[in-house]
């Protein structure tokens, strides 16, 4: 490493007496009677030394001229007497007006040098060049004035021109540059040496040169008014003003003959009718000819002296500051697409590029109706333009707006204090330049407002220009009048926000004539308030699904532009109602994890013991005979079984999960989210990538959560569970074969009950007998499963009566009173003794209820009413009897996982939804989500187990 370095030297870091040596990158000292050029690279002799010898660099020998010529000739090789003094590089000098002359005309050497006058009389008007070399003819200002090459007083003066005292002439110009963001009031030496001249040459001879440059000089000062000054925009409104008598430009009030055109005027009101009054004359679209496609912007360019330079496209990036590819650039004027870019730029860059500052007009093209060429004048919104000391340009009301039309990128002339040739104290940068295209509402056919640009200036005090750095941002932005889409989502809302209210209060009705309760509480009230929250979650999601496909069928399908993609600050509304929605099903999911967890079960088990056994009566010494007891294992079995099915779901979560992830970042579905007009699934590598809309990134991600699911869901209930496995009806047919019936109360007074009383009268029994009962079954020398005689109803929806609940609960207290042994071998008799006794009494009390033993408890059975299963409630409170529904599905699900899939995918599409706009990023919304999953999965399983274990007094250990 220490072989390959070496120092860093500049040439302004080179001493006097030494010379930027280009070919070893370092200073190296010059001979004797020598010193460093001008340029820094070579050496030059000293004052009263010629030149002998030059090969370059330090290969120079000088010598001294003799005491009688002590000048040396201009380019540095003779010696020469000089009559008029020397200067200060030892050359001769003469006064002004006058030209040096060295040599005879053939071209041999003087000794001494001649002064000679040049003649301003009548027929030759001759001065002296700027270089002091030869006579040329006078400013035609002097000659006209003064009618020679002089300019005596009265008359005046300025800038190299010469003008009447007595003419009427504008007022005294301010040569004063205001940097309202450092504070800072400076006078700019181009603005002493330009301004008067170029507003005295443009009021007098309407020189169009002078008139362009005193624009500007308007421009440079930010186009800012004042009623009381006169500064460079003071001076151009004083000649507009003034000049009316020459007419204007192509019809155009604003552009006077001979000037600049820099304003739209400043009445109230007039920025609108400027940008809506009138439509852009030409239609664009998404797919056809490039003319269709693309934004033909098209700008004259002048420098600071006001001379027209050229007529420049925009594309090849013209005004993206930041350096990017051709491609990528050209991307900003593709119709449709919406285009950001921004980097941080080294002040030493903006020096060293835009050292002369050129000034635009901006004009957009298009093709009239004879297939002439036209352009159409876009408008500029100069944020930094100040009326009266005052920023007139910052709100959003275009009423109170002050158009303006010229604009520069950098000004690094204005800031000048001293000397043209020096660095500027303050540069002005157009920090952030804006497009704005806004299409005209109700119109299919691609038809839009005049374009505006809007441009924020930053005035940057040079102090280190090789640490300092601005940061400078170009975008290009299509908007559209979204004031009717927020109406109809406010209405939207508002409609089915009001039946989520009535929808609400009928769950509420349905839950207090479950919960057999009809007093209005503070928990009737509350539970109003969680079922509005689910309900009013669905209505948000409902909405913002709408809205996110609608704005990624219509933008990307569309051929004639129709509809635009919502600004990102007016897609804020759009994420609030994703938030909110996330909120209140997130509380809704939480309240349905809770009711699930608290669910009262129990196992009843109609097998009857077969047969006496004999057994030992302990403590008393004799042996009696008592019933078999009846294995417990078919309970256990059931038990694990239940625990089995409480979290599963009609559709796969991981596979959703990373199906969606495969569409959209494999297949490139994501591609589809971009602002741009583009509806192709592949991107090249070369071409630009638009930001992101939140809008389309929802609507994508939401289309393909929702089509999967839909899918899943078909294929597990048309096919998986039709030909492979169906849990939750194999579950229900487990229950028959095993003789064992389940009770489920998940209100107060509702619940379900799941009939698997075997029809065989018992199925503790071995292999052969049970393969002989299913093989009677299958071939109907059998009865039937139902719970009524000749039915196969099995499943049920139940609404008990107060009394029985009384009594269930009664026995259940002592139930859950002791839960059961801690341990397998060394529990207490007692206690083992009291929950068994407990579990016993329930399940003859179930079993009872069931076989309609208690006539004071008893039951009917009956069909609900269309209109009570389209509701989800019971209109008939259960007084004196139970009510038992036929159930033709499988409603007990609604205390699992399975019976709540649309709440569990809404939740899961919301949470990937919030993750993904938080963090842009659909991978860690993916992870994130089946993380969520999982956790509630394991909290669902886990303490699901437990309340198991707790109600049907099966000991957890046997739950696996």
């Amino acid at each position: 490493a220490r072989a390959s370095s070496v120092p860093l030297q500049r040439p302004a870091a080179c001493a006097t007496d030494r010379y930027f040596d280009s070919s070893r990158l370092a200073c190296a000292p010059c001979g004797a009677h020598q010193r460093q050029s001008a340029g820094g690279s070579s050496c030059v002799c000293e004052p009263g030394y010629r030149m002998v010898s030059s090969n370059g660099g330090f290969s120079v020998t000088c010598e001294k001229c003799p005491e009688n010529m002590s000048g040396v000739t201009q380019d540095g090789w003779n010696c020469i007497t000089c009559p008029k003094g020397l200067t200060s590089e030892g050359k001769c000098k003469c006064p002004s007006n006058e030209i040096l002359v060295e040599r005879s005309i053939d071209g041999i050497l003087l000794n001494e040098a001649l002064c000679i006058h040049c003649n301003g009389s009548e027929q030759s008007f001759s001065a002296s060049d700027a270089s002091g070399s030869r006579c040329v003819r006078c400013e035609k200002t002097f000659i006209h004035v003064s009618k020679s090459c002089d300019c005596s007083s009265p008359n005046i003066l300025t800038g190299g021109l010469c003008f009447f005292a007595q003419e009427s002439l504008p007022p005294k110009g301010v040569a004063t540059v205001r940097f309202a963001q450092l504070g800072i009031t400076l006078t700019s030496v181009w603005f002493l040496k330009n301004l008067q001249s170029s507003a005295f040459a443009c009021w007098l001879y309407s020189n169009v040169t002078a008139c362009q440059a005193l624009g500007n000089m308007c421009v440079m000062n930010m186009n800012s008014l004042s009623s009381s000054s006169t500064d460079a925009c003071g001076l151009f409104q004083y000649i507009f003003i003034g000049t009316a008598r020459l007419g204007i430009v192509h019809s155009i009030p604003y552009w006077r003959h001979n000037l600049p055109w820099l304003y739209y005027g400043d009445q109230p009101g007039l920025a609108s009718q400027v940008l809506e009054k009138n439509h852009f004359p030409t239609t664009f679209s998404f797919k056809g000819g490039d003319k269709d496609v693309k934004l033909q912007f098209i700008a004259a360019s002048f420098d600071a002296a006001g001379n027209f330079l050229k007529w420049q496209s925009l594309e090849g990036g013209i005004l993206q500051l930041c350096p990017d590819t051709e491609t990528k650039l050209d991307a900003a004027y593709t119709f449709g697409t919406t285009y950001q870019q921004s980097c941080k730029i080294s002040v030493s860059e903006i020096l060293l590029d835009f050292a002369n500052p050129v000034f635009y007009d901006l004009f957009l093209e298009y093709n009239g109706d004879n297939g002439q060429q036209h352009l159409w004048a876009v408008p500029v919104l100069n944020l930094n333009l100040q009326y009266n000391e005052k920023f007139v340009n910052q709100g959003s009301n275009m009423n109170n707006w002050l158009l303006t039309r010229r604009f520069f990128l950098v000004d690094t002339l204005s800031g000048k204090e001293t000397d043209l040739g020096k660095p500027p104290r303050v540069i002005r940068i157009a920090s952030e330049i804006a497009i704005s295209i806004r299409l005209v509402s109700h119109m299919r056919k691609g038809t839009i407002y005049p374009p505006l640009i809007t441009i924020a200036y930053t005035d940057v005090l040079v102090q280190n220009p090789e640490t300092q750095s601005v940061m400078v941002s170009f975008s290009v932005n299509y908007e559209m009048d979204q004031s009717e889409a927020r109406i109809q989502t406010d209405v939207a809302l508002g409609v089915l926000g009001g039946l989520a209210v009535l929808w609400s209060l009928l769950k509420t009705a349905g839950w207090k004539r479950r919960t057999g309760s009809s007093i209005i509480d503070l928990q009737t009230v509350f539970k109003f308030l969680l079922f509005y929250a689910g309900d009013l979650a669905n209505v948000f999601f409902i909405i913002t699904v709408g809205t996110g496909i609608y704005w990624l069928v219509f933008f990307k399908a569309q051929q004639f532009v129709s509809v635009l993609l919502p600004l990102p600050s007016q897609e804020e509304d759009f994420v609030t109602y994703i938030a909110c929605a996330f909120s209140l099903k997130a509380l809704q999911f939480l309240q349905l994890l809770i009711s699930q967890l608290t669910t009262d079960i129990f196992f009843i088990d109609w097998e009857r013991p077969k047969g006496k056994i004999l057994k030992a009566v302990e403590g008393e010494g004799v042996i009696k005979s008592a019933a078999a007891p009846v294995s417990i294992w078919r309970t256990y079995f059931i038990a694990n079984e239940w625990n089995e099915i409480q979290t599963v779901r009609k559709i796969n979560p991981l596979f959703q999960v990373l199906a969606v992830l495969f569409f959209l970042e494999v297949v490139g579905f994501s591609n589809l989210a971009l602002m741009d007009a583009s509806s192709s699934l592949t991107r090249s590598s070369e071409s630009y990538v638009a930001p992101w809309s939140r809008i389309l990134r929802f609507g994508v991600s939401v289309a393909l959560w929702i089509a999967i699911a839909i899918l899943q869901v078909i294929f597990f209930s048309v096919f998986y569970e039709r030909f492979v496995e169906d849990k939750i009806s194999q579950f229900v047919d487990l229950c028959c074969v095993s003789n064992i019936s389940v009770f489920l109360l998940s209100h107060n007074c509702f619940g379900y009950y799941i009939h698997g009383r075997s029809v065989h009268g018992h199925a503790d029994t071995n292999m052969e007998e049970m393969n002989m009962n299913l093989k009677r079954e299958a071939e109907n020398l059998c009865s039937q499963r139902g719970l009524l005689p000749n039915t196969d109803g099995q499943t049920f929806q139940i609404s008990i009566s107060r009394k029985m609940r009384m009594h269930y609960d009664w026995i259940h207290e002592t139930l859950t009173r002791k839960r059961g042994p801690a341990r397998l071998l060394d529990s207490s008799s007692n206690t083992f003794e009291q929950s068994t006794r407990a579990y016993n009494t329930m399940n003859k009390f179930l079993s009872s209820f069931i076989d309609h033993v208690h006539k004071e408890m008893d039951y009917i059975v009956k069909d609900k009413l269309l209109l009570e299963r389209i509701l989800g409630m019971e209109f008939m409170e259960p007084i004196e009897k139970s009510i038992f529904y036929n159930d033709e599905g499988h409603s007990f699900s609604d205390v699992l996982y399975y019976g709540n899939e649309t709440t569990l995918l809404i939740f899961d599409i919301l949470f990937f939804s919030v993750v993904d706009l938080a963090s842009q990023s659909f991978v860690l919304a993916a992870i994130l989500t089946y993380l969520q999953q999982e956790i509630f999965r394991f909290i669902r399983n886990t303490v699901g187990q437990k309340n198991l274990a707790s109600k049907t007094l099966v000991d957890e250990r046997f739950l696996i």
